[in-house]
């Protein structure tokens, strides 16, 4: 696959996208599978190589080359000068960011059956790249999560929700195929030896096998937004107006059935900032008649274990009749630990807790 002989080739009968070879990383591996993922690349070849005049042969080149041109298809970013962000993010691109930036919206799109312009698509393309390629972006760059000079507490500057898709693509550089002898069996002589074309195309299957775990994931995650994160939107918006309707503050917000809620709340929180917050959301447990209920308590912000205001103390860790005692609501079924989340048996009870919350 790194021959130019072979690059050549591939060039006169469909689209042809380089990147290096060697150890590989996984804002290439996403970069490759978003390019694929359009109708110009699909089908297309793969080269993996540092070779100038291979690569010159190349319809698309990503994360090798020195060159972002994006009029000429060439998406590097380790070019002493490049500076380029996503709009009101800070963090510098990888190639990941870079194709995502030029075809995510188009990619959304294909997906979702949605306009390319459409504020709906605008909407998903920012989240994405918020919550999954901006933490590709910042490990390719060597960014920390944390700014250490930060002198008022550490403040995340991306969100990495826990996903470690970098540290398994990096795992699949590694070979642990018994029947292949390392480097060490090689020079002893207790192994058969590779050829330079074997080793290339073992490595390049390997860089697929991670391309697909980040392209599967990224589409997983594109899915659940334009399923469920995106026409939760105005049910969750209805909520946010109707809340006045169970408080004068309109410190409890009503769901009729579970919703990915709290990226809308703090949106439409933040458009109204003299407005009181949200202290606690009810929902149903499930869609089934006579379902219980849950009162939960709203977050100090998206990422954060602490609640604005959690359950009362002496509600905490007690279920059923000794929490209908302990805090005088019928129906009561558990507080957790922590007094983020509780539950009864019915709407009313619910929103009886989260009233006599408030209060206390």
């Amino acid at each position: 696959m790194t021959s130019e002989k072979t690059a050549k080739r591939l060039k006169l009968s469909q689209p042809l996208i380089g990147t290096h070879n060697g150890h590989f990383h996984a804002d290439e591996a996403l970069a490759v599978y978003l390019l694929r993922l359009l109708p110009a690349y699909n089908p297309s070849s793969l080269v993996r190589t540092r070779d100038p005049s291979i690569l010159s042969t190349c319809h698309t080149v990503v994360d090798v080359g020195g060159e972002y041109s994006p009029s000429a298809n060439r998406f590097d970013h380790h070019q002493r000068t490049f500076d380029t962000t996503f709009p009101l993010r800070s963090t510098k691109l990888s190639s990941a960011g870079l194709v995502y930036l030029h075809f995510g919206k188009a990619i959304i799109a294909l997906r979702s059956g949605l306009s390319a312009e459409s504020k709906e698509v605008d909407l998903i393309w920012r989240k994405l790249y918020v919550e999954f390629v901006e933490a590709l972006d910042a490990n390719d760059n060597g960014i920390s999560v944390y700014d250490s000079k930060d002198t008022n507490g550490p403040q995340k500057r991306f969100q990495d929700n826990g996903i470690t898709l970098s540290s398994l693509v990096s795992d699949i550089n590694f070979n642990f195929d018994p029947t292949h002898p390392t480097s060490d069996q090689e020079a002893n002589g207790s192994g058969a030896t590779q050829t330079a074309e074997e080793a290339q195309a073992e490595e390049d299957a390997r860089f697929l096998q991670a391309s697909d775990l980040m392209g599967v994931s990224f589409l997983r995650k594109l899915a659940y937004c334009y399923r469920a994160w995106l026409p939760s939107r105005n049910i969750v918006q209805e909520a946010y107006e109707k809340r006045f309707e169970y408080d004068q503050d309109g410190k409890i917000m009503v769901f009729q059935a579970g919703v990915p809620w709290k990226d809308h709340l703090y949106s439409f929180e933040a458009d109204q900032p003299e407005k009181r917050k949200v202290l606690y959301v009810l929902y149903p447990e499930s869609a089934q008649e006579g379902s219980r209920w849950r009162i939960q308590a709203v977050s100090v912000s998206k990422d954060s274990f602490e609640s604005r205001k959690a359950l009362p103390e002496a509600w905490r860790g007690v279920r059923d009749e000794d929490l209908d005692q302990i805090c005088g609501v019928q129906g009561s079924v558990f507080v957790h630990a922590s007094g983020f989340i509780g539950g009864n048996k019915t709407f009313e009870g619910a929103m009886e807790m989260a009233k006599k919350a408030i209060e206390l």
